[in-house]
């Protein structure tokens, strides 16, 4: 069922974003992919500041993170956009061949990244760990998008792009980075830290509460027995890469 509609969003947003031709279908790609990224490092904090000051209800603090991420991505996805067109109010006339590629090129990989950052925020949302055929494990997933997995694509790139693209220097925060220290080697040589990515982990452990399907989760131990250098509290993180 959840693929179902999955595909519908990829048909839906490709066919609307094709048919604003090369430049707008270019234009709105790179708002989508943009807005998913500040929306993916800013939600956590958005939220919880929402938290602290329109309602801390136990049922408002499972509500909170899905408002802030789709709240999010749609306002940012509206303001470039807008500023895009205003910039650049005019299209420059490109070969017809060049253009249908790039309309429906851009169209598609829009409408891809738009599926996989809406499959992502469902990872959010207070519904049961599982539900139409969702589950935050991807290979226990089935369905014509099941080996893709879509939003653990979108939660690579974003943790990619944090770490190498948009770090500020060595120690700049990594979204998803919490780091762990990991011994190796014999007792008493220094261990490495390494990051050691935890949202899927994070929200499924917090889905599985709300609904009475799991006791609470210990923090994730560090492979190799080291004891954890950061410790990210379950559901929330509240650190951005902006």
């Amino acid at each position: 069922m959840i693929d179902l509609l999955l595909i519908a969003v990829l048909a839906g947003v490709t066919w609307c974003v094709a048919s604003e031709g090369a430049w707008g279908a270019a234009f709105t790609l790179l708002s989508v992919i943009l807005s998913g990224l500040v929306a993916m490092s800013l939600f956590e904090s958005v939220a919880g500041f929402l938290q602290q000051t329109i309602s801390s209800s136990y049922e408002w603090q499972h509500r909170w993170d899905i408002i802030a991420l789709v709240g999010l991505f749609s306002a940012c996805v509206f303001a470039l956009r807008s500023a895009l067109e205003y910039v650049m109010p005019v299209d420059i006339e490109v070969h017809a061949m060049v253009f249908d590629v790039t309309r429906w090129g851009c169209g598609f990989l829009t409408g891809y990244v738009t599926m996989a950052f809406l499959l992502t925020s469902l990872h959010t949302a207070p519904l049961p760990r599982e539900f139409l055929g969702f589950t935050p494990e991807p290979e226990l997933r089935s369905g014509p998008l099941g080996g893709l997995a879509p939003d653990f694509q979108w939660m690579g790139f974003t943790q990619y792009v944090t770490e190498k693209s948009f770090n500020r220097g060595g120690n700049g925060p990594i979204w998803d980075g919490a780091t762990y220290a990991v011994v190796n080697g014999a007792a008493g040589e220094p261990g490495q830290v390494k990051v050691w990515p935890s949202f899927p982990i994070r929200y499924a452990s917090r889905r599985a509460q709300h609904y009475g399907s799991a006791a609470a989760a210990a923090p994730p131990a560090a492979p190799g027995g080291g004891a954890p250098v950061q410790a990210t509290p379950a559901g929330r993180r509240g650190t951005s890469n902006f």
